[in-house]
């Protein structure tokens, strides 16, 4: 009997489309990239927030959430009440050149992991950051840049204000703070009064929830006159708390 000839159509394979040479590959767009390396760098996203990072309803989200989980990239869960969340694994952080640990976000964490993201996303949406053409270092980006051994509080955040000509920030450098639950009074105006005198940052901004908000305005009050000029307190956005959950 003559061999079958090389791809010819068999009864079974007959009238199927022919499977692409890249099947299974992950085509990367600037949204993927932009999704993963977001989560990568806040440790982790909410599906909302991470939905209104990219743009995107919640029912596209899912379907890019699902491309990055087919490939290997990320992961998701409810981990607590609200809205599922995405973080990366091992492959996603490869992928992406991030040098974190790839974790799930832990439960302790997740109410202020996703204030930041709130608060990130919030300054971003301001014209003057884009004229500004700031950049958002987070926290993780932060610690991984201190020398071995440093001691004393790192920041939630930094945004950094490259030296652009006109830009009232040229050159700035902003420690973020965000305080969901009010620390004690002598432990906040030791941060406050660190950040302010390390020579490091032009501006200190805390956003607070309204529970924490009578504290930090306290220890503001008793910081020297020259050094509460460097302080910014703002509401944080409304985004930072959970959705209520529908009926």
């Amino acid at each position: 009997m003559a061999a079958r000839a090389r791809g010819t159509a068999t009864p079974a394979t007959a009238g199927r489309p022919a499977r692409r040479g890249d099947a299974g590959v992950l085509q990367i767009s600037q949204r993927d990239i932009d999704g993963l390396v977001l989560c990568g760098e806040q440790y982790g996203a909410p599906a909302d927030l991470l939905a209104a990072a990219l743009r995107v309803p919640p029912k596209r989200l899912y379907d890019i959430a699902l491309r990055w989980r087919h490939v290997g990239y990320a992961d998701t869960g409810r981990l607590g009440p609200g809205p599922a969340w995405y973080w990366l694994t091992r492959e996603g952080m490869a992928a992406t050149g991030l040098k974190y640990p790839a974790a799930k976000p832990p439960l302790t964490r997740l109410a202020h992991i996703r204030a930041v993201l709130a608060a990130r996303l919030w300054l971003q949406n301001n014209p003057i950051w884009h004229d500004g053409r700031a950049w958002w270092h987070s926290e993780r980006r932060v610690r991984a840049g201190c020398p071995p051994g440093r001691e004393g509080h790192l920041p939630d955040a930094e945004i950094h204000w490259p030296s652009l000509e006109g830009s009232p920030y040229a050159g700035q450098v902003w420690a973020i703070e965000v305080e969901l639950t009010p620390k004690p009074f002598d432990r906040t105006l030791r941060i406050m009064a660190e950040l302010l005198t390390s020579m490091r940052y032009s501006q200190v901004v805390y956003l607070t929830a309204p529970a924490a908000r009578s504290v930090v305005n306290l220890a503001s009050t008793s910081l020297p006159p020259g050094e509460q000029a460097g302080l910014a307190i703002r509401d944080l956005p409304a985004a930072a708390f959970p959705p209520e959950p529908q009926p």
